[in-house]
């Protein structure tokens, strides 16, 4: 009866009016009314009860100004906690830069402890990001040695909070660290906010740090982007003085990662080695269906994924990270999650929190998140589209057309200076977005080809044209009405440019967006990459017109000059098509299509110069990075060749040499009984061919990756992995997967595609 009376907990009639006539039935076969009142009673006073809490769960989470940001330092909280002067202090640092006292320091490590404590901390951690593409912590609790009388107190210092020393020599450092040097620093990086993380292992407070070797080598993600940020507020606040604004005192970029993922049942993940070692699935037939129908695209949000996504906007949210954009992508069991713009340096802290939340959250609802590119062949990868705009610190977005960009002559320029950076160095832009799960991605009729190019849309587009062809751009396109035929539905103002999804690198209104970036990539080097080019060539248009004796002639002509030169870079069709490609290669564009071959961009003397010139990285380490690169590639196909040898043949060869065995037994059984086996044998047939050929591959691959193991030039290793180690991968998957459609379900160890997908 509880059962029912849950079902029905919203409906407003009283229990015992609801339910009398099943009360006169109990009453009819003896049973006390007495005893049905007080059952009544029971069931509505846990009802009551389960109501409160569910609507006291819900005030809570949809109190979202409540929850948002509760489990970070704010600057409202520093404000409240520390003296006015420090507080100036500390805020004027953050904003304009300098070099924070120690007395300062203690002050706020105290309150930061404080607050901490209050809260539940009994540690803290350097948060950082080394070149391993994620994030490091090691945890230091905030006891001291007990006084004579015993008793332990909670202490923290502007020394520890400033500095810390982790181990330098585990770390990857691309030659810039030998084992025996260890010794290596985290600097507190006060513009992005000290944060608690709780887990199993308690509430940590944790303080965003750079990291650099005991030399002075940047050996993280961290402090390029923090200088690329330096040097592109520098060069912008030129152009913008150049154009009368003397209040603003810095440009920031604004950066805001849209982020692809899939979800899984973690039990069948559990039963997958290769997506447990990998990310991906390196063995899989295709399900019966697929993406074609395109029913999963903004789809009705499942209830189990709507439960782990409510879960995780909470989580979020606490952490004063924005997500504000939840939905189903294309492929199924894909989905999106994007947040409002934050400073770059501010984002990539708070999309390296997304992911490793978004894991952590998952667990909890039994299920996996996988941030790999390809987790399965057959159906789209996962992305991040990497928003980039930039805008003063007095409100003045640099990327904002307005309403007449013809006539918006720091517009144009400031367009013109981002045609020649995208055109100058498309290949660095490719290189920012390589790691080794976007080669199976990029390209590949979902995400934007390899082929660097700019979208601007019709508008923009026209204004450009017209400005290259006769000097000036008179007039520009306007968006109108569009009307959509139907009485009872307003007449909509419609965009004056369409969007392009196929694009690299597209202008989306007021932004740039930069769709290359893999799933399980740090947005940092993008980002890095992108502020620099901007920056440099904002450095060189404003070296010529402070020199300019007419401004307004000079600008003119510069705007014309650059677009003119580097007009190729603009594209506004099919990025899919074969017809780009060729076309692209007319124009001279580059055409870098795997990680290892943009690998070596990044030591070239246009590279270096740029990187050197701005103080962003120096060449021992742009070298060193290319050497971590080229390693990290070779590493991570060695670990999935080995993941497939071991899977091939502890599991797959075993289970199709089993299922042979029956399928010989039952030929032998038909014969017996007089019947001649026809089918029978032709499937043993084809069956132990595709297993013959699944060994001989395997040992195959086994025989090849002992050779690439061999070789010591990490380039030379690099290539080799994805020209002869890759492709030994594929011939071994390819019976595997054959095998798969034609070998009995009960009998194939490893969950099917159809099960991993659809079965969430």
């Amino acid at each position: 009866m509880l059962a029912i009376l849950e079902n029905l907990e919203y409906v407003k009639y009283s229990w015992k009016r609801v339910f009398q006539k099943e009360v006169n039935m109990k009453l009819n076969e003896g049973v006390p009314f007495e005893r049905w009142n007080a059952l009544f009673d029971v069931a509505g006073m846990h009802i009551q009860k389960r109501n409160a809490e569910r609507m006291e769960s819900m005030s809570e989470v949809m109190n979202v100004e409540k929850i948002f940001g509760e489990q970070v330092f704010t600057l409202g909280k520093m404000k409240e906690r520390l003296p006015k002067k420090v507080f100036a202090e500390v805020k004027e640092i953050m904003e304009h830069g300098g070099e924070m006292s120690l007395e300062t320091a203690d002050v706020v490590a105290k309150a930061m402890k404080d607050w901490a404590v209050e809260n539940g901390a009994t540690h803290y951690t350097h948060w950082f990001q080394p070149l391993t593409g994620i994030t490091a912590e090691k945890h230091d609790a905030f006891i001291t040695n007990p006084d004579k009388m015993g008793k332990m107190m909670m202490e923290f210092s502007g020394k520890e909070l400033i500095k810390g020393e982790p181990d330098a020599s585990s770390f990857p450092s691309g030659g810039l660290r030998a084992t025996f040097e260890a010794r290596g620093y985290t600097a507190w990086d006060c513009t992005s906010p000290a944060f608690l993380k709780k887990d199993a292992t308690g509430v940590i407070l944790c303080i965003p740090t750079a990291f650099c070797s005991y030399k002075g080598e940047a050996l993280d993600k961290k402090t390029p982007l923090l200088r690329s940020m330096e040097a592109l507020s520098e060069q912008a606040i030129r152009i913008v003085r150049l154009f009368g604004n003397t209040e603003a005192t810095k440009v920031t970029a604004s950066v805001g990662p849209e982020q692809e993922y899939f979800l899984v049942d973690r039990e069948k993940y559990l039963k997958r080695k290769d997506l447990i070692y990998t990310g991906r699935t390196l063995f899989g037939a295709p399900a019966a269906k697929g993406q074609e129908m395109e029913d999963h695209y903004f789809g009705t949000i499942k209830e189990r994924v709507g439960a782990y996504m409510k879960d995780l906007n909470e989580e979020l949210w606490k952490l004063g990270i924005s997500a504000k954009t939840q939905h189903n992508e294309v492929a199924p069991a894909q989905h999106e999650l994007a947040p409002i713009y934050n400073t770059a340096n501010i984002a990539v802290d708070h999309n390296q929190l997304v992911m490793e939340t978004m894991k952590k959250v998952a667990t909890r609802h039994g299920l996996a998140c996988l941030l790999h590119e390809k987790p399965f062949a057959g159906v789209n990868g996962s992305g991040k589209h990497n928003n980039w705009s930039i805008g003063t610190d007095n409100g003045v977005n640099l990327l904002d057309p307005g309403k007449t960009p013809n006539e918006n002559v720091q517009f144009l320029l400031v367009l013109a200076c981002i045609m020649k950076a995208v055109d100058t160095h498309a290949d660095l832009l490719r290189q920012s977005a390589s790691d080794v799960g976007n080669d199976h991605r990029l390209g590949a009729n979902e995400a934007p080809p390899a082929i660097i190019s700019m979208f601007l849309g019709e508008q923009l587009e026209d204004v450009v044209k017209q400005l290259v062809e006769t000097g000036e751009a008179k007039n520009c396109l306007e968006g109108g009405k569009l009307e959509t035929g139907v009485k009872t539905l307003p007449n909509l103002s419609k965009d004056a440019t369409d969007r392009n999804r196929t694009s690299p690198f597209a202008f989306t209104g007021n932004k740039f967006e930069f769709r290359m970036v893999g799933s399980a990539d740090s947005i940092a080097s993008p980002n890095t990459t992108l502020n620099a080019i901007v920056a440099e060539a904002f450095c060189e248009a404003a070296d010529v017109l402070e020199q300019a004796e007419d401004f307004d002639m000079a600008v003119h002509d510069l705007i014309k000059k650059y677009m003119t030169e580097h007009q190729r870079i603009i594209f506004n069709g099919n990025g899919y098509s074969e017809e780009w490609v060729e076309e692209a290669e007319r124009r001279g564009l580059p055409n870098i299509k795997s990680m290892v071959e943009a690998t070596e961009t990044l030591t070239t003397e246009k590279a270096v110069k740029l990187f050197e010139k701005f103080g962003i990285f120096t060449k021992a380490e742009l070298e060193s990075r290319e050497e971590v690169l080229y390693e990290t590639y070779s590493k991570s196909i060695n670990i999935e060749a080995l993941a497939m040898i071991n899977i091939s043949g502890k599991q797959l060869i075993p289970a199709v040499a089993g299922y042979t065995k029956t399928l010989a037994e039952a030929v032998v059984s038909c014969k017996e009984a007089g019947v001649e086996p026809t089918a029978q044998k032709e499937l043993l047939e084809e069956i132990s061919g595709l297993l013959a050929e699944m060994k001989a591959a395997r040992e195959n691959l086994m025989k090849i990756h002992e050779e690439a193991a061999s070789i010591e030039d990490p380039k030379k290793q690099a290539f080799f992995y994805k020209d002869e180690v890759k492709t030994a991968m594929e011939a071994l998957r390819t019976p595997a997967d054959k095998l798969e459609t034609i070998v009995d379900k009960s009998v194939w160890p490893l969950p099917s595609y159809g099960d991993l997908i659809f079965e969430v």
